[in-house]
């Protein structure tokens, strides 16, 4: 298993202090606020660890305070409601005593019924993307050195951009790029068989490039020191069973950007075509002025 794969399910396996509160850890990767996706993806874990039976279907968060990663977050879960076919559960994450992060989640026991989906994009498969090898010889030498810096940092998730312009230099007068963005992603290595662990692995993997695609049209990016970026809120609903640990493709658009706030939303297919998740987001895009 990749190191960094092995790292997620160890990040993705809180400890249980009682009931309904447990405590998770930050990766030391030197970052200077604790990942969004993976504040998502353990919240997720720990109101999935108060249900019996069910799946989850829904999660709807907000982030409220910047995680610090040298400190341990506690997740306290409320075991809202309790029914037959669905479970509710609202989970607040804390750290020095201050909640950093909300969120409810709707938990469905597995049912049939009526049944229809968006077609998938068409989009170039993965394998006629560049690989990691071929993004480190002849893709990211052209990047911007922050985003190369991203693209270079072992993670769990493995990237192929579809539109790998995005990250290339462009000429000034230039047709703006429109606010559309693929992207191919999976876990770096095998996971466990388990559906919820795949359904966490994506809810960590779902706030990827989610918010940059806001930025495209402007030619900036969430890389640039003159933007402020932050997620502020994040839906995330589950359709239907999937492996996070094969291709699916994250196909993202920006309806708007207004008031320092950039709207992003997303579909999230298996490579054969099946719509297994849909995201929207909200985040921050504040321009300080300045460049790079």
């Amino acid at each position: 298993m990749a190191r960094a794969v092995a790292e997620l399910l160890e990040i993705l396996d809180l400890e249980r202090l009682e009931n309904n509160l447990f405590r998770g850890r930050s990766p030391n990767v030197g970052w200077q606020r604790v990942f969004g996706g993976q504040v998502i993806g353990q919240a997720l874990v720990a109101a999935t660890g108060t249900v019996e039976g069910l799946q989850a279907h829904s999660m709807h968060a907000y982030f409220l305070l910047p995680g610090d990663p040298k400190a341990p977050i506690v997740y306290e879960v409320d075991p809202i409601r309790d029914g037959r076919s669905f479970a509710t559960r609202r989970v607040v994450a804390i750290q020095h005593g201050r909640a950093i992060f909300s969120m409810s989640a709707s938990f469905q026991k597995r049912e049939g019924g009526l049944d229809h989906q968006a077609t998938m994009p068409d989009v170039l498969p993965p394998e006629a993307l560049p690989g990691e090898d071929e993004m480190r010889a002849r893709i990211m030498p052209l990047m911007d050195p922050a985003a190369r810096a991203y693209f270079e940092r072992e993670r769990p998730i493995e990237l192929r951009p579809v539109e790998l312009e995005r990250y290339l230099p462009r000429e000034a007068g230039t047709e703006p790029l429109p606010a559309r963005f693929h992207v191919w992603i999976r876990t770096t290595g095998r996971l466990p068989d388990d559906q919820a662990v795949h359904d966490c692995a994506l809810a960590y993997a779902s706030d990827m490039t989610l918010l940059d695609t806001s930025l495209i049209p402007h030619g900036r990016s969430v890389f640039q020191r003159s933007i402020q970026a932050a997620s502020l809120d994040h839906a995330l609903w589950l359709h239907r069973p999937f492996r996070a640990d094969e291709w699916l493709l994250y196909a993202q658009e920006s309806p708007s950007a207004s008031g320092g706030r950039g709207f992003s939303r997303g579909s999230i297919y298996t490579r054969d075509g099946v719509l297994v998740a849909s995201v929207a987001q909200e985040g921050l895009i504040r321009d300080r002025g300045g460049e790079g």
